[in-house]
């Protein structure tokens, strides 16, 4: 059964988001939409619920479409309610009474704890809120849900347990999600739909398959484009001759085919679809300096403790050494971000004497919060005062990190998130660092982000410890793995175990 249908959709908001869209969903589909940060996504989607009309072309919904729909953030309106009304207030009003139950049934199926149920939305924190507004939309037994980043906040047994959620979903419930996480839409979703400008492009496979086959196409396209010009190029030249040798001799037959060649090349060319180029959203780039010591950083067994003094874990002896990308593996609550904290203060020069640093090691620090990111201050005068850097290159630095002219001047905080993990990423290149300390370092990161920030890390002696919930990230960056677990921190060969214990741990 077809839910919706799309015919030449395109959306324009000062710039062209998307154009010519057009495909069908059916019952049971679970379609992952990708696309870079800002390029149409939960445009797509409140067109689809209808809360946007598109600039052209038109979308068919099946008589009596039930659609839920899962924005980014909670809406304003709704954080003041309790989060049990407002998953009632979802049900019809003559059904409220008898069919209250539904509401523990929604708030249980996503493990909802109890004594959050009568708090505001408001009081809960970013994963939370995201669960319940997963539940609220799911009580109503809508036909299509429409996720728009649902994995935002969560962590690793939080993405399992929205995993194990979906796939229990009724089978003939159609689900749209929006997502960034590439394990995520792997494991989510049996069709993609690439989001472009222009030439949109639908898959019937999961984001990984789907990614490769469109490479492969992206690869023909160029490959068609580059012949069409050389033949393009061979007609105008043989056009050129006849041309000459006609006017030479007087022949009109061979004018005429001058004039066949000519339009028939006018022609290749105004057919001739160049391959795509994505509008890239800023460069990442990270840098390194040199150092050749054996180590840079030496733990002997520090204790990583609480705010209040109680042990979370003891390190035991080890070392960090040039050349070594540790992704640090724990559940919620274990002390990653609180290792993380200890080595940045060591680092920068308080007296733990567990915890001790080359002289030669330079830091680059990226926090889960940027909070090394002032909200007042802006990026332009963040640039220039930090690195002593002059107006006009800072201003080519910051749009060559997709940073545009007129945000350059603004504060931090009016930045969208992915803004400013790009200034955090500059601002860490600037460093020069030999040595990361990077907590969450995807967060709002979009895919060509993630890859190619991968890409820096992996390329030559970068040296790291990171903390991440980003499975596809950690895999391809780690090349050590560092796993707390009952209070003490040793060394595994690979993170698929932690990753599975993780997934479950909601379970």
């Amino acid at each position: 059964m077809t839910l919706i249908t799309l015919r030449n959709l395109g959306v324009t908001l000062g710039a062209p988001l998307f154009s010519e869209l057009s495909f069908s969903l059916m019952a049971g589909d679970r379609l992952g939409l990708v696309a870079a940060n800002g390029r149409g996504k939960s445009t797509l989607l409140r067109c689809l619920v209808g809360s946007l009309d598109p600039s052209v072309g038109e979308i068919t919904r099946s008589r009596g479409l039930r659609i839920g729909h899962v924005e980014q953030d909670a809406p304003a309106q709704l954080l003041d309610q309790p989060v049990d009304q407002l998953l009632l207030d979802q049900l019809p009003a003559d059904q409220r009474e008898s069919e209250h139950w539904r509401v523990e049934v929604a708030l249980d199926s996503l493990a909802i704890l109890e004594e959050l149920r009568r708090r505001p939305l408001g009081q809960l924190s970013g994963g939370w809120q995201r669960l319940v507004l997963l539940a609220r939309a799911s009580i109503a037994e809508p036909d299509l849900l429409l996720l728009d980043e649902p994995t935002n906040h969560l962590d690793l047994a939080r993405i399992g347990l929205l995993e194990s959620w979906l796939a229990a979903l009724p089978r003939d419930v159609a689900v749209i999600l929006s997502s960034h996480d590439r394990a995520f839409l792997d494991a989510a979703t049996n069709r993609t739909l690439f989001l472009r400008q222009e030439r949109s492009q639908v898959f019937a496979l999961p984001y990984s398959p789907a990614r490769a086959a469109l490479d492969e196409s992206d690869a023909a396209m160029a490959a068609r484009h580059e012949r069409d010009l050389k033949a393009v190029q061979q007609m105008r030249r043989q056009a050129a001759k006849l041309n000459n040798i006609g006017i030479n001799s007087g022949s009109d037959l061979l004018l005429s085919k001058t004039r066949q060649l000519k339009r028939r090349a006018d022609e290749l060319e105004a057919s001739a679809r160049p391959a795509h180029r994505e509008r890239t959203a800023g460069a990442i780039r990270l840098a390194s300096s040199a150092t050749h010591v054996r180590a840079l950083v030496e733990l002997d067994d520090a204790a990583v403790e609480t705010p209040d003094g109680r042990l979370l874990f003891r390190t035991g002896k080890r070392w960090i050494s040039p050349g070594d990308r540790i992704v640090l593996l724990g559940l919620n609550g274990a002390g990653k971000s609180r290792l993380i904290n200890a080595l940045h203060a060591a680092i920068r020069g308080d007296d733990r004497p567990a915890i001790r640093a080359t002289p030669s090691l330079v830091l680059g620090h990226a926090s889960q919060s940027l909070s090394e990111l002032p909200d007042d201050d802006t990026p332009h005068g963040l640039i220039c005062r930090r690195f002593d850097v002059g107006d006009q290159p800072a201003r080519g630095l910051l749009a060559g990190a997709g940073i545009v002219i007129d945000r350059q001047t603004g504060p931090i905080g009016a930045l969208s998130g992915g803004q400013r993990a790009r200034l955090a990423m500059l601002a860490l290149r600037l460093a020069r660092p030999n040595f990361y300390l990077l907590d969450e370092p995807t967060n709002h990161l979009d895919i060509e982000g993630q890859e190619a920030l991968e890409a820096e890390l992996t390329a030559g002696e970068t040296s790291c410890l990171l903390v991440s919930h980003d499975r596809s990230f950690v895999r391809a960056v780690g090349n050590r793995f560092w796993r707390i677990d009952k209070r003490r921190l040793f060394e595994v060969d690979d993170p698929e175990a932690f990753f599975q214990e993780a997934m479950e741990a909601e379970g």
